[in-house]
């Protein structure tokens, strides 16, 4: 016997099923993630084809039957995020931040934190003006993958430790005035080690750490005022260690490096 289930939902990931139809994975704050088939929805004129895109908020009626899989038969659109698509760097950082959330996010279990911190964040990243020039990208889009990323982990329990060395928890000192001070991270030990650096993934300088405490803020300074070169070097930090954590790989972040290495792609709209 069919059951059937109102709820909320973004859509994180669609791929083709069958000849018309398209399986979506969507994230709710009733049920986590579950999987649907949109009926139809790669047909021209079906009224599911715009409710089945990535990043659609919808009003959703599901049917579930005998299979582990739910059928969308009602979808009223609640929210698009419409300039995502409309550049390329803020559409890849938006993939980035939910290839972590399929990482580690529950099936069929009631997650509305994580809904809310997905629809902040995209929110964040939409709003945001950017050009193709390395430097806006450096004060705007960058800095907002990072937090994200930052915040997702924070989220699944898992986010590194900054503030302290991991191994004696002891308070780190960072010396600004020294141009060779630095200081270790290590996936194993979970952040920051100011000792042992042989076990250390990375060794990061005083500027990158400053950058890397804040990320646990709620918000960031606005306009965010930063070089590239540490940006890329936390975002390289904070992705090895979430795909050690969840045993991943984030395949987004080849776009982004591509994207970086050509200005003039980031300007990109995809029509």
């Amino acid at each position: 016997m069919s059951q059937t289930y109102k709820v909320t939902g973004i859509n994180l990931k669609g791929v083709p099923f069958g000849e018309r139809d398209r399986l979506l994975t969507i994230l709710t704050p009733e049920w986590g993630l579950v999987r649907a088939i949109a009926g139809g929805a790669r047909k021209h004129h079906s009224r599911l084809r715009g409710r089945s895109e990535l990043f659609v908020v919808n009003h959703l009626l599901l049917v579930k039957g005998r299979s582990s899989l739910y059928r969308v038969t009602q979808a009223e659109t609640l929210q698009t995020y419409s300039k995502l698509s409309q550049n390329l760097f803020k559409l890849t950082i938006s993939q980035y931040l939910t290839e972590i959330i399929l990482a580690f996010a529950l099936h069929e279990q009631p997650q509305p934190d994580l809904f809310t911190l997905l629809q902040q964040h995209l929110d964040r990243i939409e709003a945001c003006c950017v050009n193709s020039s390395q430097q806006n990208l450096a004060q705007t889009l960058f800095p907002l993958l990072n937090q994200g990323i930052f915040h997702l982990l924070s989220l699944a329990g898992i986010a590194p430790q900054v503030h302290e060395c991991c191994l004696t928890q002891r308070p780190l000192h960072i010396d600004f005035d020294d141009p060779h001070w630095r200081i270790g991270f290590s996936h194993q030990a979970g952040g920051l080690i100011s000792q042992q650096q042989a076990m250390a993934n990375y060794c990061l300088t005083a500027s990158e750490v400053r950058l890397l405490q804040q990320l646990s803020q709620s918000t960031l300074p606005y306009p965010f005022i930063g070089e590239m070169t540490p940006l890329q070097t936390i975002e390289k930090v904070l992705r090895s260690y979430t795909e050690y954590h969840f045993n991943c790989s984030i395949r987004s972040a080849t776009l982004i490096e591509s994207l970086l290495s050509n200005d003039a792609a980031v300007s990109y709209s995809i029509l």
